[in-house]
């Protein structure tokens, strides 16, 4: 069992470090993906949300953004686990399927220096979460500190979405 998992690790390992798609609903995080999220969905709006399983407030908002994907399963949303806490894996996962989250793009922070990753996102980052940003096709972002209310969220997928038309 050891060797098995010894050697999924390093799967993953080369997987992530060639530029490839891990399967499964977690990706990991690492210096660099920050942009190639931005890179994939440049020209569009984009929702993403940074959570963590030891953020209260994360784990009682998380099934809202299961609904919100639920009325909306085409919608940009990108929801990343950027806890200070290590997570395991097989938590984040089971906890995002139970929200209604595990067809979502989510990944996962990889990098124990955590500041190097939030940097990337915003160098004013200090690592609170919730946090959730909102970015039209244009670029210009809006920043929703703490739990981001469903219907502000939808009433912005519905105005980026009648801007695209």
């Amino acid at each position: 069992m050891r060797r098995f998992r010894l050697a999924a690790v390093l799967l993953a390992a080369l997987c992530f470090s060639a530029g490839l798609a891990m399967a499964g609903p977690l990706e990991p995080f690492g210096r660099g993906t920050w942009k190639s999220i931005l890179k994939a969905h440049a020209g569009r709006p984009l929702v993403v949300h940074f959570w963590g399983l030891s953020c209260a407030p994360c784990r009682k908002e998380m099934p809202r953004w299961g609904e919100i994907l639920a009325r909306k399963p085409n919608a940009p949303i990108v929801m990343i686990n950027a806890d200070l806490v290590p997570n395991l894996v097989e938590d984040a996962e089971k906890f995002l399927e139970q929200s209604g989250l595990a067809g979502a793009e989510n990944w996962i922070f990889e990098d124990r220096f955590v500041e190097r990753l939030r940097y990337e996102v915003d160098p004013q980052w200090q690592g609170e979460i919730p946090l959730t940003l909102l970015i039209a096709a244009d670029g210009r972002r809006t920043t929703i500190e703490g739990a981001a209310p469903a219907s502000a969220v939808l009433d912005w997928l519905d105005v980026q979405a009648a801007a695209e038309k």
